[in-house]
């Protein structure tokens, strides 16, 4: 069943305020924009003329500015270097008003990327990081932040994007209490570390993350329900959301499944729509909405933020009428 227009305004004015506690891999993405005239005469590639240079929140803290920008109250659990890139995590955490009590120092560089954009088309991405394991002192301090904002969160997100916060030890540490606590869990994942995702609620693989996850080749509605049935076992949660692209997204728990179909528009960029989807999932659940109903919020989420170049977020009045354009649309 779809919402009303009035019950989508509900669930957005319901969300709003609700405090979303995220633990994972901060980042910062830069965009160089620019033009190309010509091919280098020292190698065959373009030069890029350099017109302008952006930063954004990406990660865990991309995460962190679409629940701020749907008007939650996102706090970040995560990590920064002693950097420049850290400077300008902090810089953007604090202009849009997000808490940033909860990240931590440490002398692994922040996590960049950098991602060259000609004439709208991506030209080559370069990413400074360090993915080795971070040290236990750091994951107790990551523990005692989370635990210490688990108290007032009205669920919890965790973001892995494999830069080595989300690990065996922390998880064991801090997802038992969430779900003592009754705090619902929303987890973003990397496959080889499906051995640690556990207790969850909902986990958000995209579908290549799914086939491997499952050991299924979605090739057919009925392997993708194989595949969403296999993940409600494997990870003993009550749903799986299987993002697809243009094939939409497929929500799954034990009673069923429901079928979404993709609402972009037209696709310029997916940066990001992943940390998009499971924050309006997170956030509109935490508002009252049944998980079909932040499925289907999260839906037209997701195809307004493909729509735009680089990361992006979207506010309650831009889901508001994308929802308005489409039921005009399906009306006609």
């Amino acid at each position: 069943m779809h919402p009303t227009r009035h019950r989508v305004e509900q669930l957005l004015d319901r969300s709003k305020g609700k405090t979303i506690v995220i633990l994972g891999d901060v980042m910062l993405d830069e965009f160089i924009w620019g033009k190309v005239r010509r091919i280098s005469p020292e190698a065959p590639v373009p030069v890029v003329e350099v017109l302008d240079e952006t930063y954004r929140l990406g990660g865990s803290a991309n995460v962190a500015a679409n629940i701020r920008s749907l008007e939650g109250n996102p706090i970040p659990i995560g990590v920064l270097g002693h950097d420049s890139a850290s400077d300008r995590v902090l810089d953007l955490l604090k202009q849009a008003g997000i808490e940033v009590s909860g990240l931590a120092r440490d002398e692994r560089p922040t996590t960049l990327k950098t991602r060259i954009i000609a004439h709208n088309q991506h030209v080559v991405r370069t990413d400074r990081e360090s993915r080795k394991a971070i040290p236990p002192q750091l994951n107790t301090d990551l523990a005692a932040a989370f635990l210490r904002h688990l108290s007032e969160a009205n669920a919890v997100i965790v973001s892995d994007y494999d830069k080595g916060v989300v690990n065996r030890e922390l998880l064991s540490a801090i997802l038992p209490k969430a779900k003592s606590a009754g705090v619902p869990v929303f987890l973003d994942p990397k496959v080889h570390h499906a051995d640690y995702y556990r207790p969850i609620t909902l986990i958000t693989p995209n579908q290549r993350e799914a086939e491997l996850l499952t050991g299924t080749a979605i090739e057919d509605e009925r392997a993708l329900e194989e595949a969403g049935r296999k993940l409600l076992q494997k990870f003993q949660c009550e749903y799986a959301l299987i993002t697809r692209g243009e094939e939409g997204m497929s929500l799954f728990n034990r009673s069923g499944s429901h079928h979404l179909p993709t609402l972009a528009r037209q696709v310029f960029d997916v940066t990001g729509a992943g940390d998009t989807v499971i924050a309006t999932l997170a956030l509109a659940r935490a508002g009252g909405a049944t998980m079909e109903e932040a499925a289907i919020l999260a839906n037209h989420a997701a195809g307004i933020v493909v729509g735009q170049v680089g990361t992006a977020t979207i506010s309650p009045s831009e889901v508001v009428t994308d929802f308005d354009t489409r039921n005009a649309h399906s009306a006609d």
